[in-house]
């Protein structure tokens, strides 16, 4: 099963500046979680202009088709979003509100897993870092279905089986396992600071779920599902849209 991640020696471009997106991303969340904790409706505004300017500031280094994977990733989160905090109430914000900073950060976590997924390090031990994931987040789910940690979390086992099929059979096992990181990083830093809290049974299946649930990367293994689909389409769409007003000739890229 493990042969899906072969421990190969790749030689990466850039690599300093993804162990820097890395850590910025890391730093970023927390810091922005931490400010939200007080923050009023229009500090949330002005962590979303932060957020936005980190971001696309992030992505004038990277290649057309991560750009329009982060885009549609945004756009597709942004939807999910709304969808399951707003209209389902799955899970609320601070405010009740959908927070002007959580669709940047979307494409910033997005992102992040795809950097660190390429990352020298994950791409010469990706075995072992699997192995390491697969034992942590077996452990969480088990642990929190059982109710000895949190509150029980049917739904965190659900999620946790997902995301094991993605990262097993899914064609970005990379990105997956970065995901697996940033994701865990990001929701309990998130709900420890009361950013948001998840609602002790889903709306949608009526099952346990934890705060946070155990196997919320899964989340970003479908995101990832949507945007590697899309991104093609988005890159020629753009293109044509560029030559149509002139601002691009066939032969170049975007």
């Amino acid at each position: 099963m493990l042969r899906h991640f072969p421990a190969v020696n790749i030689k990466v471009d850039h690599i300093q500046r993804d162990y820097y997106i890395i850590l910025f991303a890391f730093v970023a969340v927390a810091l922005c979680f931490l400010i939200d904790s007080v923050a009023s409706i229009k500090l949330q505004y002005a962590l979303g202009v932060a957020g936005w300017v980190s971001l696309i500031t992030i992505l004038a280094g990277e290649c057309k088709h991560v750009r329009a994977q982060v885009f549609v990733a945004v756009t597709f989160a942004t939807i999910g979003e709304n969808f399951a905090s707003i209209y389902m109430s799955g899970y609320t914000y601070r405010l009740e509100n959908l927070p002007w900073f959580v669709p940047p950060g979307h494409g910033l976590v997005y992102l992040t897993a795809i950097v660190i997924g390429r990352t020298d390090l994950f791409l010469k031990h990706a075995r072992t870092i699997a192995i390491f994931v697969v034992i942590v987040g077996g452990t969480w789910a088990v642990l929190a279905l059982t109710a000895v940690i949190g509150r029980e979390d049917e739904i965190g086992t659900l999620l946790f089986c997902i995301y094991l099929l993605f990262l097993f059979k899914g064609r970005s096992p990379m990105v997956y396992l970065g995901a697996f990181f940033i994701t865990s990083w990001v929701e309990l830093i998130g709900t420890s600071l009361g950013t948001w809290n998840w609602a002790a049974i889903d709306p949608a299946s009526t099952l346990t779920q934890g705060n946070p649930p155990s196997g919320v990367a899964a989340w970003y293994c479908l995101v990832d599902a949507v945007a590697m689909s899309a991104a093609i389409p988005v890159v020629h769409r753009a293109e044509k849209l560029l030559q149509f007003f002139g601002l691009k000739k066939a032969n170049e890229s975007v």
